[in-house]
């Protein structure tokens, strides 16, 4: 057990959280019940999400994808009055940790994806958000490896025999971040997403695009994060996964 005040300092430094100017508030975001015995983490704090951290007594929610995001209507109506009451009535803490997950060393999203991927050597491009690192394989096989990893086909631009060798990425919706990647020669980028002007810019600069889901490539750094907590706090924790196909 522990209680949330300790917890959320605990994360703020564990994640470095003032290193990064972000698109909403990270930490605790919604304060529920002092002591926390049971945690329940997911990927985005929407009402299905919250639905199932309610039926399973949960006294934390975690998630990547909380609340109050800069440039949204800050008035607490519609659906955001319906998810932060569901929470309230339930004494439930709201934990959200965005671009710090991401970019944590060991639990953050692109860290975790470097495991799955088996990409050798991982690191951060300079002082971005991009990473990179090794592989010896082609785009075929690697398109593969992510749909085994990941339990859904990406969306991938390139031919399947191109060499990959050297690769970045950068998980969620970072499809413009590409150009950290052209600037490395790399031989392929992987996100989340992909808009339109993205295939074009690939093919003009020989580099492969793969576009592997917003949300499967987010789902690994809140668990990783929640599961290193449980073991160094000893509290009950449970990954829920709402199924969502962006």
């Amino acid at each position: 057990m522990i209680d949330n005040k300790t917890l959320s300092k605990y994360c703020h430094d564990y994640l470095n959280v003032d290193a990064f100017h972000d698109y909403c508030p990270n930490g605790l975001q919604i304060e529920g019940k002092p002591n926390i015995t049971k945690i329940i983490s997911g990927v985005s704090a929407n009402q299905d999400l919250i639905d199932r951290a309610i039926d399973e007594g949960a006294d934390a929610l975690f998630v990547h994808h909380g609340f109050f995001w800069k440039n949204e209507n800050s008035a607490i109506i519609g659906i955001k009055k319906n998810r932060i009451k569901a929470l309230l009535k339930h004494n439930i803490n709201l934990f959200a940790y965005h671009l710090p997950l991401d970019a944590h060393p060991k639990v953050g999203n692109n860290a975790q994806l470097a495991q799955r991927f088996n990409i050798k050597n991982p690191t951060s491009i300079g002082d971005t958000l991009v990473w990179q690192g090794e592989v010896d394989t082609t785009l075929g096989s690697f398109s593969n490896t992510i749909k085994q990893v990941l339990s859904r086909t990406p969306l991938v631009f390139g031919a399947d025999d191109k060499i990959l060798k050297r690769i970045a990425w950068y998980s969620g919706s970072a499809q413009t971040y590409i150009e950290h990647a052209i600037n490395i020669d790399a031989d392929c980028f992987i996100t989340g997403e992909v808009s339109e002007k993205i295939p074009a810019i690939a093919k003009e600069n020989n580099i492969a695009f793969i576009s592997a889901g917003h949300h499967a490539t987010e789902r690994y750094g809140v668990q990783a994060l929640c599961q290193y907590l449980s073991d160094k706090f000893r509290f009950k924790h449970q990954f829920i996964d709402i199924d969502n196909h962006v």
